[in-house]
């Protein structure tokens, strides 16, 4: 049985325990700089026992940036600036993954001063459109992806853990909501999957055994007409049986249009609100409720929905959602899952990890109030305790 303290192997490198820090945007890099606030944030959760450390989001192409404070991957300028941030972590006794990725129509287009792209062209529930991405863009942004998984490598990171959930692009091509093509890329679900597998095999190669490979799925969007477990499930399955990933980290929910599915727990309205500018402000108050539902909080609140994965997949899995206390830890390594990814636990206590294995402490102080999330914009942090600095 496995315990929350011993070394694991992901793929061709071993982490010193079974508990991830998940990747939460962290809002330290103004226009894409690589900052000593980011360093500090990625050693104060490697100080604080975690066995390997997520940095989210790092972009592959220009428009496929979240916004403009989104670190590029993919130009080897940033790659020396990106080893002083993995070279800390190491330092300070833990691994480092970089979360690799294309925000598709989750882009923001007018801070990006670029043309979002999804799968076919639409609007968000914030007003944004996106285009439809051509076949000349779908090969810019997988050489977007291959250069950015040599930097990654070249940077000093152990692992890369691409993204393919929450609405961003190659999310969207699995959904069949957002995906309305008739090209070879749209229609049943192996057509749909057909480019996040052209992406993965791409980068499996460019990286080779050098560093160890994830990727994160939704299981579930939570928006009526998206991924569900059905097709969820049956893409898992085809990733396993193309043997390039060293695991999969199981999440749900939408950026675009449910992010608080992934959340759960009180919807922090009026806090986000105060972020944005007229007259998306006044809309968001009017209507945000239905753009930021609440949902109750319970630890390991995916566990029901990821065991389904567990009882059918024999690769590495990674539970998240609602991991805060020392027993839901022991829970999701019971239940068969090889690693646990945190979250906002560690953003309201970075030496959790610490207190857990020393004994000093069982259950976080975190409330799940998600005032957290708001804070993307100024740097993100707990807003309740003393948390990051």
């Amino acid at each position: 049985m496995a315990t929350p303290f011993e070394a694991a192997k992901l793929g061709p490198i071993t982490i010193k325990n079974r508990i991830i820090k998940a990747a939460t945007f962290e809002g330290r890099a103004p226009r894409g700089a690589v900052t000593q606030e980011m360093i500090d944030f990625h050693v104060q959760m490697a100080e604080g026992g975690v066995g390997m450390t997520t940095m989210a989001y790092l972009g592959v192409t220009p428009e496929g940036r979240t916004d403009k404070n989104v670190i590029l991957l993919s130009d080897p300028a940033n790659v020396e600036k990106l080893q002083g941030v993995t070279s800390a972590v190491h330092a300070a006794g833990a691994k480092i993954s970089a979360q690799v990725g294309h925000a598709g129509p989750v882009a923001n287009s007018g801070s990006n001063k670029a043309q979002s792209l999804a799968p076919s062209a639409g609007r968000s529930p914030m007003g944004s459109q996106f285009a439809e991405a051509t076949e000349a863009d779908l090969e810019r942004i997988l050489i977007g992806f291959t250069d950015a998984a040599r930097n990654a490598v070249d940077a000093g990171f152990d692992c890369i853990e691409l993204h393919l959930g929450h609405g961003y692009l190659l999310s969207s091509f699995l959904s069949p909501k957002a995906n309305k093509r008739t090209d070879r890329y749209g229609g049943s679900l192996e057509a749909r999957a057909l480019y996040p597998r052209m992406v993965v095999e791409a980068v499996k190669e460019a990286v080779g055994d050098r560093i160890a490979l994830t990727a994160k799925i939704s299981m579930r969007d939570g928006t009526k007409g998206g991924i569900e477990l059905e097709e969820s499930i049956p893409t898992a399955k085809l990733f396993e049986a193309d043997g390039h990933l060293d695991a999969l980290v199981l999440t749900a929910g939408s950026s675009l249009n449910n992010p608080m599915y992934l959340f759960r727990g009180k919807a922090p309205r009026k806090e986000f609100a105060k972020t944005l500018p007229q007259p998306i402000k006044l809309g968001f108050q009017l209507a945000g409720w239905h753009f930021m539902p609440s949902y109750p909080y319970e630890e390991a609140y995916f566990l029901p929905m990821a065991k389904q994965f567990r009882e059918v997949l024999s690769m590495p899995l990674v539970l998240l959602g609602g991991i805060a206390n020392e027993a839901t830890i022991e829970q999701g390594l019971d239940a068969g899952f090889e690693f646990v990814a945190m979250g906002r636990a560690l953003l309201a206590e970075p030496d959790l990890i610490k207190k857990y294995e020393a004994g000093t402490a069982s259950v976080s102080v975190c409330t799940h109030c998600n005032k957290c999330m708001p804070s993307i914009y100024t740097g993100t942090r707990c807003t309740e305790f003393d948390g990051v600095k």
